[in-house]
């Protein structure tokens, strides 16, 4: 008869069991995610919600010993369910709570587990559930409860998403916290609408410019981004401009940009509701892009390139209507020469 196993004669073996343990998720994971993806996003989540379960790596964060929890600020990225990190998606399944803006695509929040708590504190251009001080002050609340928390917002969390502000009040209370990077709108935004952000033949650089500012007596530095945006006497070594925020501002945004010296024919892109089945993108120059605009239900998001490179967009859209996006940019594609000379 076998004696009963001593636990404690054993834990020199934890270490190899975890490691064993660790090896087969792995080695399972690698072998269904890609199916999982060919699938998209419903099946994505499927596929990895089931693993996580079946390996058990699904922990409930419950603190008893007074510590607080942990925050995570996370990017969900520009819109498209599939462009969720898998880092972000792990996250998503461990934690207590979900405080959520209301950029995040229902498909992501369709992801979350039916136990996990659910906090709508969404705030747009005179639309706020919440103040930035009162979301802030709720993360450090519920962390101090011993709660795990995912604080997800759209784009990219250090990127016009004001998680330096959320990190400081977390920081002066001792609360820990990591920042999960998310595909931002200019990248998502180039990408689908097929405009690249920088070109060897017209633009080295980018800048990002935030068209909503704290103060709005402020203002950007106009000259210096016009400056930036000039090409050099070969046509070269410009800067792509794109602006976050700027769609209630574009007639003085394109206003400013002509009265420090853009040419007026510099080609500019608006793109809405990046990356998402409702994504649009209207075509035109700094002189008469606002005008094109109002012929158009563009809501926002949106995001406006300024540069050359609107220019060299990509001829076909085939791509967009393989992924399911409804680009409806792609009937001004053909008749190009009229947008960018009107």
């Amino acid at each position: 008869m076998n004696s009963p196993l001593n636990v404690f004669s054993q834990v020199n073996l934890l270490p190899q069991l975890c490691s064993q343990i660790f090896s087969q998720f792995a080695s399972h994971w690698l072998k269904v995610t890609p199916s999982a993806f060919t699938r998209g996003a419903k099946g994505l989540n499927s596929g990895l919600r089931t693993d996580l379960k079946k390996f058990n790596v699904v922990n409930r964060h419950k603190n008893t010993d007074g510590k607080p929890g942990h925050v995570h600020l996370i990017g969900s990225g520009p819109g498209d369910a599939e462009l969720l990190t898998v880092k972000a998606y792990r996250l998503l399944q461990s934690v207590d709570v979900v405080m959520y803006d209301w950029l995040v695509n229902p498909e992501i929040l369709d992801m979350i587990p039916p136990h996990v708590e659910r906090r709508f504190v969404g705030k747009k251009c005179g639309e706020h559930s919440m103040t930035q001080i009162e979301i802030s002050e709720l993360l450090v609340s519920v962390a101090k409860e011993g709660k795990t928390i995912a604080r997800l917002k759209g784009g990219d969390p250090a990127i016009f998403a004001r998680a330096a502000e959320e990190c400081d009040l977390l920081t002066r209370n001792h609360i820990p916290f990591s920042i999960v990077p998310g595909i931002t709108a200019a990248s998502g935004a180039s990408a689908y609408a097929g405009i690249p952000l920088t070109h060897r033949d017209c633009a080295q650089s980018v800048r990002f410019i935030t068209a909503h500012l704290k103060d709005p007596a402020l203002q950007p530095d106009w000259q210096s981004l016009v400056t930036g945006a000039m090409p050099d006497a070969q046509g070269k070594n410009a800067e792509t401009l794109v602006f976050y925020m700027g769609l209630r501002r574009i007639e003085s945004i394109m206003q400013q940009l002509q009265a420090h010296g853009l040419p007026m024919d510099m080609p500019v892109a608006i793109i809405d509701k990046a990356t998402s089945t409702q994504q649009q993108v209207c075509i035109g120059q700094v002189k008469n892009i606002a005008q094109r605009i109002h012929s158009r239900h563009f809501t926002g998001p949106a995001l406006i390139i300024v540069g050359e490179v609107v220019s060299k967009r990509q001829k076909v859209v085939s791509y967009h209507q393989q992924d399911g996006l409804q680009c409806t940019a792609h009937n001004e594609l053909s008749n190009a020469a009229t947008n960018f000379a009107g």
